[in-house]
This record gives structure tokens, C-alpha cells and sequence, in this order.
């Protein structure tokens, strides 16, 4: 079998034995609290493993834009869930022929994207909405309990729409908040006797606190691969990550320096409250510097070590990023090669 020494590189490798362990873990962890698991694709992007999730026990996927989500119908996934206003004639008449493929919702956090489902909907299978709400994320959401019973109301008088519940992002460490401003909702929605069927929450650091009512769902995305982020917040290991950009020292030009053949093409400039753009696996070297071709490493001391034409592997900070920087990526297990694989979802941004 090939090894990843036979690699050209930058490479983006994933560990295959480190992505069942993990998602395992994470179905064992729903499983135990009672949530039913909903995992965001756009970590990985790979039909395969928004299948062996949904073989394991997710209940479906989340796909974040319309052209990840129509990637995954061609491959076969059947319960698709777009957590995006989704506006303008073209993007609506592609979601209608989507959902009349798949089993879908969207949602939406203004009259005005209601009111473009409800004119493209008109005929045929009707389209379930829910409601984003924003419980401290500071992103999309309508800022009210009591909004989002209004915007409930005008889904429900929407021919062609169904309201199908109520969707946050929560934000980081905010999950007992973002509970308490979704539990007052669910409160005010049974005094006006409307069913919320879906209370959907997300994101991975948080996915290991308790379930707490009304979450009835959780979408995490990056417990697949985790990365430096997840590590540094305390929910994963680094021998739990399971992606990894393969690079070649290209140039040793001082005795402390390193550049090396990723670059911002391929490695993440977020940040996301660290010191250097990756860390270099079994070390505890970071990326001090990134530009379009190359990156560079500063040792603390002087060392002949790594020379040039050596191979390096780098733990990314956020490796959702990475999947979208890739046309493909090579499944390993060990050094061992096994299959190397597009990319399907990649730049589905559409």
C-alpha cells in the first residue's frame, strides 16, 4: 500500500481511525442525554461521512448553503436541514426542486425571507420553516421570544410553509443562556397554543455540556476532525484530531527559521484567540507567519532539525476552513495511504 511519504504535498490527510472514534463518541454522548444529533457536513464535506454519520444514528444533516445541500441529495442523503435565509428567485426555485427530492427545512428570521418562500412554494410539497432565533450568538436571529412567536404565526398563515420550530447558533460558553432565552420562548408559544416540534441548537465545544430542555436537537460540525481550537477548549485531545496538512520544509534559511509549502491557500488564518496559525504535530512549534506560497517557523533555538525536503505535519486551528481549501483529501490510517477522495461539497457556496 501507499504511504504518505509517496505524497506530493500540501496534502490535507485524515486519520480514519480517529474519525470513527469520534464520531462514536459524539453518538454515544446524544444517545446518553437524549438529543437527537443533526451533524453539520461543512466540517468535511464528504457524501461518505454524512453517511456513516447517519449510520451510526443522526437523524440527518446540516448543510449550511444550498449548493452543499444539493451535493449531498445527488449522493443520497434524504433529511436535509438549511439553517440559512435563503433569498432571490434562482436560489428559491433550486430549493423547491430540492425539497421536492428530500425530506427539508430552512429557516428564517424576517417576513421578507418568509414571504419568498411563500411565493415560491405556492404548489406542490410544502416547505417547513423554522424560526432562527438569536439567543447571544450576535449573528442572524430575530432578538425576541416575542418575535419569534410573530414570525411563528406568519409562517403558519404562509400557504405552502409549515412552521417547524425554532433554530439557534449559541454562543460560545453561552449555552445555559442561550437555553433560558429558548426555554421563555417555548413557554410563550404553548400559552398561545402553538407546537414547537424542533428546539435545534449547535456547535462542537459545547455539544458535551447536559442536554437541557427545550433542545431537543444539537448540529455540531467540527467533532469529526476537531483541531487546535477544540483542543485548546478543553473537549478533545490532540490525538483525537484527525485532520492534518501534510507540508515539506522548502527552505532553512537561518538556523531558527522554517518555511515551509503551506501557506494562506491552504491553512487557515483564523486565529480564534491563539498564538500562530497551526501547530506542528508532535512538537510544540506554531506557524508564526502566513503568505500566499508560504509559511514560516520560528524556532527558539537553533536546530539542524528539520532539514529541507523533510515532511512536517500540521494540526490546523479550524479545520473546516482546510476542507474548503482542498479539491481532495487522502484517508489514511497510520502512514498507510488508503484512498485519496474529492472534495465533493467543496466551494458549494452558492
Amino acid at each position: 500500500m501507499p504511504n504518505i511519504a509517496d505524497l506530493d504535498t500540501p496534502a490535507v490527510l485524515i486519520d480514519i481511525d480517529r474519525v470513527e472514534a469520534n464520531l462514536a463518541r459524539a453518538q454515544a454522548h446524544a444517545d446518553k442525554e437524549g438529543y437527537a444529533l443533526r451533524p453539520h457536513i461543512k466540517t468535511h464535506k464528504l457524501p461518505r461521512f454524512a453517511k456513516r454519520q447517519v449510520e451510526l444514528g443522526a437523524i440527518g444533516i446540516t448543510a449550511q448553503k444550498l449548493g452543499e445541500a444539493e451535493v449531498m441529495a445527488d449522493a443520497g442523503l434524504t433529511d436535509i436541514f438549511l439553517p440559512y435565509n435563503i433569498l432571490g428567485a434562482r436560489k428559491l426555485a433550486r430549493l423547491k426542486a430540492l425539497n421536492d427530492r428530500v425530506t427539508l427545512a430552512v429557516t428564517a428570521d424576517s417576513p421578507d425571507t418568509v414571504a419568498g418562500y411563500a411565493e415560491t412554494f405556492t404548489t406542490g410539497k410544502p416547505l417547513t420553516v423554522l424560526v432562527e432565533c438569536d439567543s447571544g450568538g450576535g449573528r442572524c436571529g430575530v432578538q425576541t421570544p416575542a418575535q419569534a412567536l410573530a414570525l411563528a404565526r406568519h409562517i403558519q398563515l404562509s400557504p405552502g410553509l409549515r412552521f417547524g420550530g425554532l433554530m439557534t447558533y449559541p454562543p460560545l460558553h453561552g449555552v445555559e443562556k442561550s437555553n433560558a432565552w429558548l426555554k421563555e420562548a417555548v413557554a410563550l408559544f404553548q400559552q398561545a397554543g402553538i407546537a414547537v416540534p424542533t428546539v435545534s441548537s449547535g456547535n462542537s465545544p459545547d455539544m458535551w455540556s447536559p442536554a437541557a430542555a427545550p433542545v431537543t436537537e444539537r448540529r455540531p460540525g467540527t467533532y469529526i476532525y476537531y483541531d487546535r481550537f477544540q483542543v485548546k477548549e478543553q473537549v478533545a485531545s490532540l490525538d483525537d484530531c484527525a485532520l492534518t496538512v501534510l507540508v515539506t520544509v522548502v527552505s532553512r534559511p537561518t538556523p531558527t527559521r522554517i518555511v515551509i509549502d503551506a501557506s494562506s491557500k491552504s491553512l487557515t488564518s483564523d486565529l480564534l484567540t491563539m498564538e500562530g496559525y497551526g501547530l506542528v504535530m508532535g512538537t510544540d512549534l506554531t506557524i508564526k507567519g502566513l503568505s500566499e506560497e508560504h509559511g514560516v517557523i520560528e524556532m527558539p533555538a537553533a536546530s539542524d532539525w528539520p532539514r529541507v525536503g523533510e515532511r512536517l505535519r500540521i494540526i490546523p486551528n479550524h479545520a473546516c476552513v482546510i476542507s474548503n481549501l482542498f479539491d481532495k483529501v487522502t484517508l489514511v490510517s497510520g502512514d498507510e495511504v488508503k484512498e485519496t477522495v474529492p472534495v465533493a461539497a467543496r466551494g458549494r457556496v452558492d
